[in-house]
């Protein structure tokens, strides 16, 4: 891994106390068959420069997680619910229903929920007839459907009843089956925030309900990461790892004849041949879930916004900054990888901007030590920053949560106490962008918290070698 003291040579100190990495022990993974991504130093050309680290998870060999495993997550849900009082809670947001019962889904303007006691019952699906294979066809079997939105009284032509009617009210709907199940004057927990119809339908139909919010108890549970995730986030970290060094090569092979849009399309075709000949599916649901390749890449002064407006396609012209970014997910788990480029010839300018920024993505991994607040991580990442000189150039926090959404709590911002906490996982994308100069860095990875540092699991070098490029 790149240190601080690779920097000290071109001037760029922080003074702040190095923190050794750690190994991250990930129990009851096997030892065995490594998986389709992870990185070694007998590939070629860039993936012979990949740093996989001694202490990162082992990665997983299992493509996705498994029944059991969701089962006790509902149970470390349930316990929470205990604790509180709340007799059952009411899930409807994605994320939440995939993290509790392993249900991939995809979320229109149709509802879907599940409801989840808080002991002795099975949790119920309320659904639409459209996700009828999907949920009859998971471990939960208790299941009430809907046709479709709008869903008429009555009519449900997939039974061969064609019917116009009285258009449901889906909210009401799904509180008759709360009612019907037995928790009509219990506590039941919500992660959403009903407006005022919302909640006048609910007090008419369970009058002696009584809603609490549980969103931050969910988002609590979801945040620290157990080993089986940890795993599935380093087997699509090393894959991740590997289609970057495809890219660098790529970019060194083809020069100034290669497109920014074209270069992310073919890393993601590159990436998507790696995977799929490791994974196990059959094309019907519940195999090969969870799976994202995204990848974006953009070249000259695109590179200069942290969230450009623009489409990108564009070719790489000497002199350009570069950034590959996006993400990718197996099974629902992985995280970001960014490597910020610069074409030659650069100047001075451009040099020293991208040290501070590279700098400031060893600092945050150094300072994300279990027990720190988010705001002290930020404060000394912000900190350096401005003694570097980097002000105008600073645009946003150097990072957030990482999880199935992409984004989630807590943030590496100077507003957020949130204690860092083993098993933890963040971006770590400080960046710095020069937009009258027309170029900006940006580098990201996931980092996963743990008692001595934090420990970037992805295998990309942070160093002039990897990133500054002669075409």
């Amino acid at each position: 891994m790149t240190t601080r003291r690779d920097f000290l040579g071109s001037g760029i100190a922080c003074g702040l106390g190095a923190v050794a990495a750690t190994s991250f022990a990930v129990a009851g993974v096997s030892e065995g068959r490594r998986a389709a991504g992870e990185t070694s130093s007998k590939g070629s050309g860039s993936e012979k420069l990949l740093a996989p680290r001694k202490d990162h998870p082992v990665p997983a060999t299992f493509d996705r997680l498994d029944e059991s495993w969701y089962r006790a997550a509902i149970g470390r849900l349930q316990e929470k619910l205990k604790e509180a009082g709340i007799d059952a809670v009411l899930l409807t947001d994605r994320w939440s229903i995939i993290y509790f019962t392993g249900l991939f889904h995809t979320t229109t303007e149709r509802p879907f929920a599940v409801l989840i006691p808080a002991e002795g019952k099975e949790p119920t699906w309320f659904a639409p007839s459209l996700d009828r294979d999907l949920v009859g066809s998971w471990w939960i079997k208790d299941r009430a459907l809907y046709f479709d939105f709008k869903h008429a009284r009555g009519g449900f032509p997939n039974e061969g009843v064609v019917r116009e009617g009285d258009t449901v009210d889906l909210n009401r709907w799904i509180w008759e089956g709360i009612r019907q199940r037995g928790f009509a004057d219990k506590v039941v927990g919500v992660d959403a925030t009903y407006d005022d119809k919302a909640r006048a339908a609910v007090l008419e139909t369970v009058p002696k309900v009584t809603l609490r919010k549980v969103d931050e108890i969910c988002a609590r549970l979801r945040m620290v990461k157990t080993p089986e995730e940890l795993a599935l986030i380093q087997r699509a970290m090393n894959l991740w790892s590997r289609m970057h060094a495809w890219a660098r090569d790529r970019i060194l092979a083809v020069g100034t004849d290669l497109v920014d849009y074209e270069l992310a399309h073919e890393t993601m075709a590159h990436g998507a041949r790696l995977l799929m000949e490791e994974i196990e599916r059959d094309g019907r649901p519940h195999t090969a879930v969870g799976i994202s390749i995204g990848v974006g890449v953009r070249t000259g002064a695109g590179t200069a916004y942290p969230h450009p407006n623009q489409m990108h396609y564009n070719r790489v012209k000497r002199g350009d900054s570069l950034q590959v970014a996006g993400v990718v997910t197996i099974g629902g788990y992985g995280g970001e990888l960014y490597r910020a480029y610069q074409i030659a010839p650069w100047d001075a300018h451009r040099e020293k901007v991208w040290e501070a920024h590279t700098a400031s993505c060893v600092i945050q991994q150094e300072q994300m030590v279990a027990g720190t607040a988010c705001s002290h991580v930020a404060r000394a990442v912000h900190d350096y920053q401005v003694k570097a000189g980097m002000q105008k150039f600073i645009y946003h926090r150097p990072g957030h949560g990482q999880g199935m959404e992409g984004h989630q709590p807590p943030y590496l911002a100077l507003g957020d106490f949130t204690t860092l906490e083993t098993g933890m996982t963040f971006s770590n994308e400080p960046g710095l962008y020069d937009a009258a100069g027309g170029f900006g860095y940006n580098h990201s990875d996931c980092v996963l918290v743990t008692p001595q540092g934090g420990v970037p699991m992805g295998s990309v070098p942070l160093s002039k070698e990897w990133c500054f490029l002669k075409l």
